[in-house]
């Protein structure tokens, strides 16, 4: 079995260079992968390993002395998986660790109210609450928690405009904000406060501390809760869902959706049939064969990664 660990951290960083080296080579040594993104904000990652090697990563990058004790109080969400769903390590430098796109917003200076899961049913059930998914749309098809609104935002980008168009800082209710993990939600409520809203709250550890703390016939949570790596989905307890994803264009699918004629593994799907170009068409035949004869080897086949807005 392999630990998956989720975790974030907004932090002022410095010397990013000096701390990426250093956990890709940790990362390398102990042959863990995943992504984990440095920025001036601070730190976002999900990462994959045997157990052992997972839990002395958490002992090494909260170590006082080798990052001044920057993440120290780094907290995680772990979750098990039978192989491991990543098929590379990554550790990347970027503006943001989760890319809003409106300069000054930091949770470091402002921030809404954190609510344990085990409040949230509460807060929701109110009906003065307006509940907003910031997760992108396709996040969104396969679950979400009852009653919330969907932005229908492609990237975590558009979330300012939603927000600018559908929502009165003027208003009596209370704003409560949810993603995968945390961190979305986390910035957008300090977006909210920076635009003038005073009673926001959001989900503290996301969805997924959610779906691991509250019991399923307690729980609110509709569906299943789309993760980014090859599990495509979780459910209560953090199990493996199951929906598949489509790689022309990674779309999550249902079994029933993956039952339609329009469904061609590796290349298309009711989502996408008639949607792609041509040179597209090609690129994703090409792919599918070449993992057909990576299989018939006995490989994994390890190709270019599409990008994918990645934000938990």
């Amino acid at each position: 079995m392999f630990l998956t660990v989720a975790f974030y951290h907004f932090v002022t960083l410095d010397k990013k260079n000096n701390i990426q080296e250093h956990v890709y080579n940790f990362c390398e040594a102990n042959n863990i992968k995943g992504t984990i993104l440095l920025a001036d904000e601070g730190i976002n990652g999900t990462i994959s390993g045997k157990e052992k090697n997972i839990r002395d990563f958490l002992i090494f990058i909260k170590k006082e002395g080798l990052f001044n004790g920057v993440f120290s109080k780094l907290e995680h969400k772990e979750s098990w998986a039978s192989k491991n769903p990543f098929y590379r390590m990554k550790v990347r430098l970027k503006k943001e660790i989760v890319a809003l796109g409106v300069d000054g917003v930091s949770p470091t200076k402002n921030v809404g109210k954190y609510v344990k899961p085990e409040e949230w049913n509460n807060l929701i059930s109110d009906p003065n609450t307006i509940i907003i998914d910031t997760r992108n749309h396709y996040e969104v098809d396969i679950g979400t928690f009852k009653n919330a609104t969907n932005p229908n935002t492609s990237t975590f980008r558009e979330l300012p405009s939603f927000i600018e168009e559908n929502l009165d800082p003027k208003t009596p209710k209370k704003i409560a904000m949810f993603c995968t993990g945390g961190i979305r939600c986390e910035k957008a409520t300090s977006l909210m406060l920076d635009k003038g809203f005073k009673d926001v709250y959001h989900l503290e550890g996301g969805i997924l501390k959610y779906l691991e703390t509250i019991d399923k016939d307690k729980s609110l949570w509709e569906g299943e809760c789309f993760v980014f790596d090859q599990r495509v989905a979780v459910t209560h307890g953090l199990n493996e869902g199951k929906y598949d994803q489509c790689y022309a264009c990674r779309h999550p699918l249902s079994p029933d959706e993956m039952n339609s004629s329009h469904y061609i593994k590796g290349i298309s799907c009711p989502y996408c049939y008639n949607k792609l170009t041509n040179e597209k068409r090609s690129s994703v035949i090409e792919r599918q064969k070449q993992i057909e004869l990576a299989k018939l080897r006995g490989e994994d086949h390890i190709g270019k990664q599409l990008n994918r807005d990645k934000n938990d």
